[in-house]
């Protein structure tokens, strides 16, 4: 397989395919599932419609505070814990599942969960020993497009390679997942290329008071996990 096709058809300014799940819908199934309830049952304690509930689950959807209000009643929870107002907390603090699923991921969902832009970070080696640096991305022409300060990374040679990681952690659910590329560098220097990726951009760039240029990667390795807890029923 062409390293470019791994990402290839996943660009800035597209969607992936496939469902787009939110984060409220994720923590609505979890609860369910803990509780052992089905829609129908969630959707008679709450006042909605099963069909409504299979909807939060699997797409992506704001519901009104008074519902909200409901269905937190209903999966004896609280609004804050559907909404994730426990997930923010500093980095570190969240209690690891006590009987965790690590589950690999195939491609299809690692496109879906890399989407088109975000905040990742890339893994480096520079002269004082290994650095993770925070970057916003693009996808793009199969590729992942960051912008850096140009005297940020270490000079790149023709074997080099470097990962680039992005991930989500839910300590209110105690899941998370990581999506992983590896490949080979390149400084992106077409004067038509640089100005669409400028285009596409979604913020000015982080590297402030240095010349700032856009690296790419072409994955060689693409491989992603992810961090189940499953619940018993009651």
């Amino acid at each position: 397989m062409p390293e470019k096709s791994l990402l290839r058809g996943l660009d800035a300014g597209t969607h992936a395919h496939g469902p787009c799940r939110g984060d409220i819908g994720r923590r609505v199934a979890a609860r369910r599932e803990q509780l052992g309830l089905s829609r129908e049952e969630v959707a008679v304690r709450a006042g909605s419609a099963p069909g409504y509930i299979q909807y939060l689950e699997e797409q992506t959807a704001t519901p009104g505070i008074g519902f909200l209000l409901r269905l937190a009643d209903a999966l004896e929870t609280s609004v804050m814990e559907l909404t994730g107002g426990t997930a923010d907390l500093p980095p570190g603090t969240g209690h690891p599942p006590v009987h965790p699923q690590l589950v690999d991921l195939g491609l299809d969902e690692c496109r879906t969960l890399l989407g088109t832009h975000g905040v990742g970070h890339v893994a480096v080696t520079t002269h004082d020993g290994p650095a993770i640096l925070p970057v916003d991305y693009l996808i793009t022409d199969g590729e992942v497009a960051f912008r850096v300060g140009r005297d940020t990374l270490p000079p790149m040679t023709g074997e080099s390679q470097m990962a680039f990681e992005v991930d989500h952690i839910d300590d209110a659910l105690c899941r998370g997942w990581s999506v992983l590329v590896v490949g080979t560098p390149h400084e992106v220097t077409d004067p038509d290329a640089v100005r669409r990726l400028d285009d596409l951009a979604y913020s000015t760039p982080w590297s402030e008071g240095q010349e700032a240029c856009w690296m790419a990667v072409t994955p060689a390795r693409v491989s992603g996990r992810r961090i189940d807890v499953p619940y018993a029923h009651a």
